[in-house]
């Protein structure tokens, strides 16, 4: 691959979190399930936000995060997404350049607010997101820019993302730039219920534009819609160059076309919030792969940066993720 000046783009929904330590009932006193992602009207922020005790509000969205994790390992990055220039729009921004990671896209002036995603964490570190999408979802074609893609090692695109039909239009032209600049594309499934809505389209995404899938156990399933995770792994080899599928305490599971390959989970004393697991676990695959290293290695950042993840509350590392890799592997 030609050099790059970017080892990952990441393309995704540009959020600010608040996140709330909660008991177990709260979710279903909102009338949300939880354990999963709902998206909420404007209408529904400041109702939800008064019934919730207290808060701590940092940057947010999965793309976000991964990108995030991948400069902090010392590589080169780049996001697009998109916030307006409020208040939260202007947390996210300063909170992304400070982290070493190039942000192209511009604030929209007008339109929805900046969005905000409330993260209810219950005490057995399950977390229930009740996502208001505000101006993400004005992300389109214009957005995506292409000198940025072009000069990408890999393109990694949000699933979270892929909702409004602009969004689905930007994925297909990153993944066009990329490919035809002789690059690489990742995508990240994000959420079952994100899967179900997009299964038909994924399925067409995946085949015709996307090298790198990223899933967990459900989500590969939902996908293949298979009886067990035995099936699907059958069903996504050939399917894509490489996926990498985490397992939770299990663990995950790298499937190329000839090989496939296992990695335990990171030793974690504590659990404190799954937030941002995935996220960080393909931060770290990813970094892994912008060095050159094997898929078992690759799969064993992953799983360190997603043992730091979840061992505090909230989806950005606390230590120095870099250092942290180095003393474990």
């Amino acid at each position: 691959m030609a050099d790059a000046s970017y080892h990952v783009a990441a393309i995704g929904n540009a959020i600010v979190d608040i996140l709330i330590h909660c008991d177990d009932a709260l979710p279903g006193r909102l009338g949300f399930s939880k354990g999963v992602m709902t998206l909420i009207g404007g209408d529904q922020v400041e109702s939800v936000y008064g019934a919730l005790p207290s808060a701590i509000e940092c940057s947010g969205g999965s793309a976000a995060n991964t990108i995030v994790g991948i400069a902090q390992l010392g590589l080169k990055t780049a996001y697009m997404g998109k916030v307006k220039d409020d208040q939260l729009g202007q947390v996210f921004r300063h909170d992304i350049q400070s982290s070493g990671v190039h942000f192209p896209t511009p604030s929209a002036i007008d339109g929805a607010a900046t969005a905000q995603c409330f993260v209810l964490v219950t005490p057995d570190a399950q977390r229930t997101m009740l996502t208001f999408l505000g101006a993400c979802v004005n992300f389109g074609p214009d957005d995506v820019d292409e000198r940025v893609i072009a000069d990408s090692q890999i393109t990694y695109l949000e699933g979270y993302l892929f909702d409004p039909p602009h969004a689905k239009e930007a994925f297909r032209k990153a993944a066009r730039v990329a490919h035809q600049a002789g690059r690489k594309v990742a995508l990240s499934l994000s959420d079952p219920f994100c899967v179900g809505r997009h299964r038909a389209e994924f399925l067409d995404l995946i085949a015709g534009h996307v090298d790198i899938l990223f899933a967990n156990e459900d989500e590969l399933i939902a996908l293949y819609q298979t009886a067990g995770f035995d099936d699907a792994v059958t069903q996504v080899q050939g399917h894509v160059d490489i996926a990498a599928i985490t397992r939770g305490s299990r663990g995950s599971v790298v499937v190329s076309s000839d090989k496939i390959v296992t990695a335990l989970a990171d030793h974690v004393e504590q659990v404190v919030d799954t937030t941002g697991a995935g996220d960080l676990y393909a931060a770290g695959f990813l970094a892994g792969l912008g060095q050159g290293r094997d898929f078992q290695t690759c799969a064993q950042m992953g799983g360190i940066a997603a043992g730091e993840i979840i061992s505090h509350l909230g989806a950005r590392p606390v230590t120095d993720l870099a250092q942290l890799v180095r003393s474990k592997l």
